[in-house]
């Protein structure tokens, strides 16, 4: 008699149905409908019926050449960058300290927590807290300066273009650079410790471990945090926005700020904004689409094609 056998991938299908279900409504209605406006002539408040333009691209011919959005796109790459660099390299050095073998570091759980805990703190709480201390001319920071004898006045921290961008990017920096340790972290976790091992054996120093065994093992996890923290960092908006509203003089105008103009600040150009975010979309996939190809494995890609080479010669001698 044949047994019957339980087909347990149906159940995979059925537990994964809330989530298509969710982002066919929550996300690719969305993105479909976005683009779709970008080439329309869709503008005001409630308004739901529209036209696509004579020309197709004038949405996106307007928006590219609008000083506002070159701006914007400009202060949300200096912006990220400022941030990202630190960012990453103090991830990278807590990451060799805590995974080090020859120091023990005790408590290394309360520690990773207060690290991480700043990404827990929703961003609108953070950019208020922060809009509060470096208040003029009454903020904690100004209090602080001046008593030490730093500062003879009160400096308009809120009201200088670079001041502004700098404390952003700090905020930036301080609320995910935790999050960026635990994602190496828990790639060198996953190294099997032979290699290590072996280079204790030959005498390696940690200097030279890291740098030639726990780096270039981590390019996947990299990667990850490269593309991940590029897309947040291009989409930042509760920052900026709730911090000073994208001044001053636009100086923190992040890209998605001048998309929420465009959108619902009083213009209501729901068309514009749309190409915005169809022009972000395109940048953000690009810069993506370059860094996948300059990290990736080369190695790996050379032994494919030695293989594939290998089982073409074998067919052939088959033949």
């Amino acid at each position: 008699m044949r047994r019957k056998v339980d087909n347990y991938a149906k159940y995979g299908y059925i537990f994964s149905i809330p989530f298509v279900v969710a982002f066919l409504f929550f996300s690719l209605y969305p993105l479909i409908y976005t683009t779709v406006i970008g080439f329309t002539d869709l503008q005001g408040l409630g308004k739901s019926s529209f036209s696509f333009l004579s020309n197709p691209f004038e949405n996106f011919q307007i928006v590219l050449t609008a000083p506002t959005f070159q701006s914007s796109v400009r202060n949300t790459f200096v912006i990220w960058i400022i941030n990202f660099i630190p960012q990453i390299l103090l991830a990278l050095l807590l990451t060799a300290w805590f995974t080090s073998r020859r120091y023990r570091i005790r408590g290394q759980g309360a520690f990773k927590v207060m690290l991480y805990m700043p990404n827990i703190i929703t961003a609108a709480t953070i950019a208020i807290l922060f809009n509060v201390l470096f208040m003029h001319p009454t903020g904690v920071v100004n209090h602080i300066l001046q008593t030490v004898g730093i500062l003879e006045s009160s400096f308009n921290f809120i009201n200088s273009m670079l001041a502004s961008q700098l404390i952003i990017a700090f905020i930036q920096f301080w609320m995910w650079y935790g999050y960026t340790m635990l994602i190496l972290i828990s790639g060198v976790l996953g190294m099997s410790p032979d290699m290590f091992e072996a280079a204790d054996i030959d005498g390696a120093s940690g200097f030279q471990a890291f740098f030639f065994i726990t780096l270039p093992n981590l390019r996947t996890i990299l990667l990850f945090t490269l593309v991940t923290s590029l897309i947040g960092g291009l989409n930042m908006f509760d920052i900026p926005r709730l911090f000073n509203n994208g001044g001053p003089d636009n100086a923190t105008t992040t890209a998605s700020v001048f998309i929420f103009r465009q959108a619902f600040a009083g213009s209501y150009m729901y068309n514009r904004a749309a190409a915005a975010s169809i022009v972000m979309f395109v940048i953000i996939a690009l810069l993506s689409a370059i860094l996948f190809y300059f990290m990736r494995d080369k190695e790996a890609i050379r032994l494919k094609k030695e293989e594939k080479l290998e089982r073409q010669a074998a067919r052939e001698a088959v033949k």
